[in-house]
């Protein structure tokens, strides 16, 4: 005589399978998020770094223009004198 398993067992195991793709796809979804979040961090740190850059070259350039600006003073200085 063959086995036949419950109807009662039937449903567990239907029930099993549901809960384990809900698992699934529950798993995915907390995959995407923090695969998302850690791009907008990343992308946040690049922004700073950028902006901090952008920053150390324009007081850089500043500098130029105020060193030059103080060397072409001293320069009419010497020739009026």
């Amino acid at each position: 005589m063959a086995f036949t398993p419950s109807k009662d067992h039937k449903r567990r195991e239907r029930e099993q399978k549901k809960l384990d793709k809900r698992m699934a796809r529950e798993a995915e979804k907390a995959e995407k998020v923090t695969a998302r979040r850690a791009a907008e961090q990343a992308a946040a740190e690049e922004a700073i770094k950028k902006s901090g850059a952008e920053l150390h070259a324009k007081l850089e350039a500043e500098f130029e223009a105020e060193l030059e600006a103080e060397l072409e003073a001293e320069r009419k200085s010497q020739r009026v004198e």
